[in-house]
């Protein structure tokens, strides 16, 4: 039987054994879709204390199902390992590795391509290779297929082995969809891979939409995050022209969303965050340069977004200064650590980058974070600093409350109630504002 057919076969009948490479935010959730619809699913990671927590059934992640890691222990389909010499045990390989930035802002392939290096390892014939990385068009079919080839060179793409692309959508911390129910877009690197691997999502997602390549679905990605991106960039522009003109951005933007139609609302904030929106925009703008095109949009989005940390720094500094206070000596508190309210997610977080300019200022920071209860060292920074708890003393101990990330399990009528000073930045503070007067600062 052909290695298409054979691996079909495999895929139809639900026997397939399904590697999914990296279990962190994307692959987790993927590896639990995956056996939920049916099949075997085998893990890699190269944190073994994620591979023990799964074994013994315990959750590293904070946002997913309720109980995942109890679900797949319990079950003989699902296993985890560190061994990826197990690589070419699976029939289909997924990987769902960090596409980083490098020290000067340049794509940093480095993970994905040490993973088709080992894919290649034990590559064997009628096995398919899926990237759900979010990467600049032509990855896949280029470096990732170029980095599988250099270790399995005997192999012929689309004949004896297959290749795909199929973004990942997570939005970690958000109830209202799951992995099954976010449409999965899938893009081969010729007919054969797509509709092998829209097989394979079809048994896990409920609906698959299939592209004409890879490259329009690593397009795809981009599109959607940047989209996001330029969106918000607008409103914190808008957000720091209003507030010149002492215009309160969150009810224009609640007055514009009264039009049924032709306005989509998007939020500012203190900056971006995240494994996505800050950091595709300059995988589209690397490969753009490549083909001789210029992204001055996109790139004047990412100054303003970048800009937004200092903007926040400055509103506190005026916040202090109206009530008689340098920031030099002030002791400042940050709420929220995580990117994202909800989350334990601190990558890309704006709060790294508020907390270093006000400490560079003067004054004494410290933050409160459910979710996160230390720091860890991160790309730029290392603050080594533990979560707050608060109560109304710690509260009133502070000279000024930032709130940067609008967590659900923080007490805003305590903040409210017994802070000195709150600087605003997610328009948590709403139901207060009449209450609290000149105590509440909009950033």
């Amino acid at each position: 039987m052909k290695p298409e057919s054979s691996l079909r076969a495999k895929i139809q009948d639900g026997s397939a054994l399904v590697g999914v490479v990296g279990l962190g935010y994307v692959g987790l959730p993927l590896a639990h879709a995956l056996h939920e619809g049916g099949f075997r699913v085998l893990g890699f990671d190269r944190d073994a204390s994620k591979v023990a927590d799964l074994g013994a059934g315990r959750d590293y992640l904070k946002h997913t199902v309720e109980d995942l890691a109890k679900r797949l222990a319990a079950s003989d389909r699902f296993d985890a390992t560190t061994d990826f010499a197990r690589l070419g045990e699976p029939d289909i390989v997924i990987v769902c590795l960090p596409t980083p930035l490098g020290a000067h802002r340049e794509p940093d392939l480095s993970y994905v391509e040490l993973a088709g290096r080992l894919i290649g390892q034990t590559l064997r014939d009628g096995q398919l290779v899926i990237l759900e990385s979010t990467t600049f068009p032509g990855t896949t079919r280029g470096e990732f297929l170029e980095a599988i080839l250099s270790s399995a060179p005997g192999h012929d793409p689309g004949h004896t082995f297959f290749v795909a692309y199929s973004p990942e959508r997570e939005d970690p911390g958000r109830r209202s969809h799951s992995t099954r129910t976010i449409p999965k877009v899938v893009g081969g690197i010729d007919d054969a891979s797509t509709e092998l691997a829209a097989m394979v999502y079809e048994r896990a997602v409920d609906a698959v939409v299939r592209v004409r390549n890879a490259e329009v679905a690593e397009a795809s990605k981009l599109l959607e995050n940047i989209f996001r991106a330029v969106n918000i960039a607008m409103v914190n522009e808008m957000k720091t022209i209003l507030t010149a003109m002492d215009i309160d951005v969150w009810e224009v933007i609640d007055a514009a969303s009264t039009k049924p139609f032709g306005f989509m609302p998007f939020h500012p904030g203190p900056g971006l965050g995240g494994h996505c929106i800050p950091i595709d925009p300059f995988y589209l703008t690397w490969k753009a340069k490549e083909v001789g095109c210029q992204t001055r949009f996109i790139e004047l989005a990412g100054e303003v977004n970048t800009a937004m940390p200092d903007w926040v720094v400055q509103r506190v500094a005026l916040a202090l200064n109206r009530h008689r206070r340098a920031v030099a000596g002030s002791r400042v508190l940050v709420l929220g650590l995580a990117y994202k309210p909800d989350v334990d997610d601190t990558r890309e977080s704006p709060s790294f980058e508020i907390i270093d300019r006000l400490k560079r200022l003067g004054a004494e920071v410290d933050y409160s974070d459910p979710h996160v209860p230390r720091t860890v060292p991160v790309r730029r920074h290392d603050l080594g600093l533990t979560s707050v708890v608060l109560t109304p003393e710690t509260v009133a101990s502070y000279d000024v409350v930032l709130v940067v990330t609008n967590h659900a399990a923080f007490d805003y009528d305590l903040i409210a109630t017994h802070a000195r000073l709150v600087v605003d930045t997610r328009n948590a503070m709403k139901a207060h504002q009449q209450a609290m007067g000149e105590r509440l600062f909009k950033a």
